[in-house]
């Protein structure tokens, strides 16, 4: 079966590879063990995320980023802008399948062009030029709140309603970089108004599509797979209205007269 989404993946490459990744990207780049992966966003400046990633170091100056939604050439671009004098050279690879391949432990990167291997603990996801892949992985990672971002939710989230923070994907105690100021005063002052969930639907939805009641947006689906346990997906949902489940039960949405709550993740 092929992989529900394609593999766009892109390289970053040269002398400051590093350093500009770590004044761009929300995590701790300059933490990163060669051959070592960590989640990642790219935000902006209203904190905002606008690709959220596997980061890889691949070597001491290169990079390897596997983009969880969105384009790999879209973001090139628009990171291109930023380089000015930086020496290092940004590159969007062809799309690819991803597949399930064997453990590998967490945060593990193996392989070459044609076929890296992201370590998962008990799988890996193999990101590959070779077959069509398949989508084991995706119910894995949907259960364990790894979201994928649709094309609809880009430059639409803050951090903590994906739960950023638990991924150790933002930082608040590093140098300056897009949207750092709205992270931190987030972190510590809070305001944050809605959180992710992982459910099952009543009703079959589609990544991206929104959630409402009484006509108004409450909520996002970002991943849905169709299981024999049900609509299982992971949703982005107004705590005011989460708020309102009962036995972990949810009523009156527009489109989904019941939300069955399996596990909803903090900031």
């Amino acid at each position: 079966m092929p992989t529900p989404y394609p593999a766009e993946t892109l390289l970053i490459e040269g002398t400051d590879a590093v350093a500009f990744a770590q004044a761009q990207f929300s995590s701790k780049v300059t933490s990163l063990a060669t051959g070592q992966w960590q989640f990642s966003a790219w935000l902006d400046p209203q904190g905002r995320v606008r690709a959220l990633f596997h980061l890889a170091r691949l070597a001491d100056d290169r990079l390897l980023l596997l983009l969880r939604g969105g384009s790999a050439a879209a973001m090139v671009d628009a990171l291109q802008r930023f380089v000015f004098r930086s020496k290092l050279s940004l590159t969007a690879l062809p799309s690819r399948a991803l597949a399930t391949a064997p453990a590998r432990l967490m945060h593990a990167i193996a392989g070459d062009v044609d076929t890296w291997l992201f370590g998962c603990g008990t799988y890996s996801m193999r990101s590959t030029t070779a077959d069509l892949g398949d989508d084991a992985w995706h119910l894995l990672q949907l259960r364990e709140g790894w979201p994928w971002l649709p094309e609809q939710t880009l430059g639409e989230l803050l951090p903590p309603a994906l739960s950023l923070h638990r991924l150790q994907a933002v930082a608040v105690d590093k140098g300056c970089y897009p949207g750092q100021e709205i992270v931190a005063r987030l972190h510590y002052r809070g305001g944050n108004k809605r959180h992710l969930h992982h459910v099952i639907l009543s009703q079959a939805t589609g990544a991206g599509d929104s959630l409402r009641s009484d006509a108004h947006e409450v909520g996002r689906a970002l991943d849905v797979v169709d299981t024999r346990a049900g609509i299982e997906a992971l949703i982005v949902l107004n705590d005011d209205v989460a708020a309102k489940a009962s036995h972990g039960r949810l009523n009156g949405l527009d489109d989904h007269p019941d939300i069955h709550f399996i596990n909803t993740w903090s900031a």
